[in-house]
């Protein structure tokens, strides 16, 4: 059972959304946010892809991480921040198609650790394939932790 420390997790992650540079870059919106799970969607471009035309696994890993992460921001104290620890990531399908959908959710919340799962789907018109699914250990910052790093 999920419990959530952070009632206003919402606007929390909306206000960090505007600092992913990084996903931005990719073109990712992560547009479903509810205790324990996330969901985002990119729209498919050539840079996407690598040498062959299939969906780059780093661009697979990455939306992976994102939904993952912030599934477990969704559980954590609001002064608490979340890092990747570890991910493993599997795939299972070649990536070709329009879009992609990744769903993350906190399968096992801890004070100091989440372990979370991500789904990595690729759209290609009416068909849905899962090409990846990944597996996420989000390790909490605690709040000295961020104000000893300052100094």
């Amino acid at each position: 059972m999920i419990k959530v420390l952070n009632p206003n997790f919402k606007s929390r992650i909306e206000k960090f959304l505007e600092r992913q540079y990084f996903m931005k870059l990719v073109g990712f919106d992560l547009n479903v946010i509810e205790a324990g799970t996330t969901e985002g969607w990119l729209t498919l471009k050539q840079e996407h892809q690598q040498q062959t035309g299939l969906v780059h696994g780093g661009v697979t890993a990455t939306v992976a991480d994102i939904v993952a992460g912030f599934a477990a921001y969704t559980v954590v104290p609001e002064d608490h921040h979340v890092v990747t620890g570890e991910i493993k990531i599997s795939y299972f399908s070649k990536g070709k198609g329009d879009r992609l959908h990744a769903i993350g959710k906190v399968i096992k919340q801890g004070r100091k650790l989440n372990f979370c799962e991500a789904e990595v789907w690729c759209l290609d018109g009416e068909k849905r394939t899962l090409i990846a699914k990944a597996t996420t250990t989000m390790a909490t910052i605690f709040p000295e932790d961020i104000s000893r790093a300052k100094n």
